[in-house]
């Protein structure tokens, strides 16, 4: 059986599938692995690392998918790419099916087997596997520090003989893997940490953290059986925007993390909430790739709104992309071995185990 992965454009992606630690496991497992040549040099993994293991490298990227069992990569290969699929092939990795479906169901059609990993359900068995919480967590981290290198106060409390530098406070919208990291983040450095999330389960876990929990009168919860947060009522909505609104007056830096799955970000943050903001504050939204947290988010751009910075980025963890990498590529050959059927050397899309069937598009 041979695994490949080709070179992602590393314009929008920095990251990498197969990394040489785990290019080593998938050759013990019994793989052929093939790479496009350079594959991993940006990130300091040169062709003769990857060599030593027994690892192939080709120059030609439709050649490499044309010869592939199975193919690694982050996003959706071009169109260019993926006409070289044949017949029983398996793709995965993180394809995004609300915004690619015409081109996934292309690749069904074809009867190729697209294992999008954003879809694992939330079970123990998954968690090695499970890529939304790597990343995530790794985001969560980086939206902090970012933060704090465009913020121009210090961050924790300092008493020096010339008078005392209040602490910074620091407001996280959404308490999922990224909202926990980034509290756990921006604690450690010594803001003083609030958390909001329509979620009721995220208090014990906020407060946990040494953060305080925001919590909206007669709140309902709002979480789906998997775990995830669903939209809120009206009702709910409006009674946040109020405890909100009186809480940014106070707050110097937000993070948000708040994201449907398959949906538009909820805007949770108004214009007359940021208009009350201090000057000075920064915002960085982490839903601004699907819309944004904010009444102004844009991707990838600064906007300053009454002295308010507000960020963005398409992908922050093209800003962490080894330490990001080497978790993805864990996740993947996780998920790999228990798709791998190593004594008849075949993938077996066994659709009884919930992780293949919830992962498999059809």
């Amino acid at each position: 059986m041979r695994i490949v992965s080709v070179s992602e454009n590393q314009k929008f992606e920095k990251r990498i599938a197969i990394t040489p630690d785990i290019a080593k496991k998938y050759i013990s497992l019994g793989f052929e692995v093939l790479l496009s040549e350079s594959y991993g040099e940006h990130l300091g993994f040169k062709d003769s690392e990857y060599k030593e293991l027994g690892v192939k490298f080709s120059s030609s990227e439709n050649e490499i998918i044309k010869s592939s069992d199975v193919i690694v990569q982050l996003d959706f290969p071009s169109e260019n790419k993926t006409s070289h699929t044949m017949k029983d092939q398996t793709i995965i990795g993180i394809f995004n099916p609300y915004t690619n479906k015409e081109k996934i169901d292309t690749l069904v059609k074809k009867k190729i087997n697209v294992f999008s990993l954003e879809l694992l359900p939330r079970i123990t068995r998954a968690q090695s596997m499970d890529i939304l919480s790597s990343q995530a967590n790794l985001a969560g981290y980086k939206a902090v520090i970012e933060s704090f290198a465009n913020f121009e106060k210090a961050i924790p409390m300092m008493m020096t003989a010339a008078g005392t530098i209040p602490a910074a406070k620091v407001l996280v919208v959404g308490a999922g893997v990224a909202g926990l990291q980034a509290i756990a983040t921006a604690k450690r450095m010594g803001a003083i940490v609030f958390a909001t999330d329509v979620r009721m389960a995220s208090k014990e876990q906020v407060e946990s953290l040494g953060g305080k929990f925001l919590i909206v009168e007669g709140s309902e919860n709002l979480e789906t059986e998997g775990g995830y947060a669903k939209e809120a009522s009206e009702d709910f909505k409006k009674k946040q925007e109020d405890l909100l609104s009186e809480t940014l007056k106070k707050i110097d830096i937000v993070i948000c993390t708040a994201l449907i799955p398959g949906k538009k970000a909820p805007t949770i943050i108004k214009e007359n909430m940021i208009n009350g903001m201090q000057a000075g504050s920064i915002i960085y939204d982490l839903a601004a790739v699907q819309g944004g947290n904010t009444a102004f988010t844009e991707v990838d751009k600064v906007i300053e709104k009454n002295g308010v910075k507000i960020m963005g980025e398409t992908n922050i963890l093209n800003r962490l992309p080894v330490s990001a990498s080497s978790l993805y590529a864990k996740n993947v050959f996780n998920f790999v071995s228990n798709l791998f059927d190593k004594e008849n050397n075949k993938i077996n899309i066994n659709l009884e185990d919930e992780i293949i069937e919830k992962t498999l598009i059809k």
